[in-house]
This record gives C-alpha cells, structure tokens and sequence, in this order.
C-alpha cells in the first residue's frame, strides 16, 4: 500500500484519555489528559505531559502529585467536558457531577466512579517546549472489585474503558486478538489456557 509522507506530528495513536485530579480534598481540580504512558516497571513509573498555560499546571508543580482516574464508556462526557473547560472559573467536580474519595498516599482525591485509579508522586519535571512532564512514581492502584476474580486475575476489559485517536474518543473493543506471545505458544499451553479462561 502506497504511503505519503506528512510533516512531523504526533500521531502517535491511539492513547489512554485519562482524567487527572490535583489539588486536595477540598480544593482540587480535574484535567483531561491522553498524552500520558507507562515509563518503567519497578519499582512502576508514569508522566503526564500538560501546557503550561493549563490551571492544573501550576497546582501540579505546587504539590508535586496526581491521580490517574480511568475512563470508562460511562464518564467520556465528563471527561470531555474537563478538557475543555478551565478550573479557574469553575468548579469541575460541581459541574460534572463526580464524586471526590480520599487517596491513601496522596492529596488530590481520587474520582470514585472511574474503574481504576493511580495516585502518583512526582520525582521529576521535565521542562519542554510546550508542556512540561510530570514523571511520577505510582504509590498506590485502586480496582473496582468487579473487574477481579477469585484468583486475582484482573478483567480489565470489562471496564469499558475507552480511546483518544486523533482528536476522536473510541471504544476499547473487549474482544481479545491474542495474548502477550500468543504467537509462539505451544499447543498444550493454549489449551490450558482456554481451560482456565473459558469464553
């Protein structure tokens, strides 16, 4: 298939849209982020990158913290809704209707109707052109309890949770098109699998 060639941007697609909560449990604010990604194992590090001239920016670079709150299918037009409007005029949590839960090892609240939150300490700003990066070590994950078995295993696809693909939110499709080397796994092993994880 023929290719053509465009000027450098970031296509980099599709992304996690995410809303960030800083702040504190009394003042606090939510922001929409999709420029955001896992940066190493253990101990398990993220980043957020966000404008400089965003609201959060500054309370981000005063407290040195966030939480990462999922999005599920349910909460995109809250979600939506916080990246486009400002928390300087008005109250994001009020508007939306969301509700704030206390974090366990960090100030900013943690959104209670997301499926999965990681609060986040910042080690680290890395100042850039456009936005400045937050890389934070995550101290704490919190999982809806429906989305883990009796064994432990999560089941992270019954979440809903959903996309950012070049300016379009997007569902994350729940049906599985293989494992994590699926590509060279043996017979007998498959069939383990599928005996322990009926469809």
């Amino acid at each position: 298939m023929k290719k053509t060639r465009v000027s450098p941007a970031t296509m980099l697609y599709p992304l996690p849209a995410v809303m960030v909560t800083v702040g504190n449990i009394e003042e606090s604010n939510i922001i929409t982020i999709a420029w955001t990604g896992i940066i190493n194992s253990k101990p398990p590090m993220t980043y957020i990158s966000v404008k400089k001239s965003r609201y959060s920016h500054g309370i981000l670079l005063k407290n040195m913290e966030f939480v990462i709150n999922l999005t599920s299918e349910n909460l995109i037009k809250s979600m939506d809704f916080c990246g486009v409007k400002s928390g300087k005029e008005i109250d994001k949590f009020h508007e939306t209707k969301l509700t704030k839960e206390d974090a366990d090892k960090v100030r900013a609240p943690l959104i209670k109707e997301s499926p999965i939150n990681i609060e986040c300490k910042v080690f680290e700003v890395k100042e850039l052109p456009s936005h400045d990066m937050f890389l934070a070590e995550i101290v704490a994950v919190h999982v809806n309890e429906e989305l883990i078995d009796k064994s432990g295993k999560y089941w992270l696809e019954k979440a809903d949770l959903i996309a950012f693909n070049h300016g379009g939110y997007y569902r994350v499709n729940n049906k599985p098109l293989g494992r994590f080397g699926y590509s060279i796994m043996k017979k007998k092993t498959k069939k383990k699998l599928n005996k322990r994880n009926p469809k």
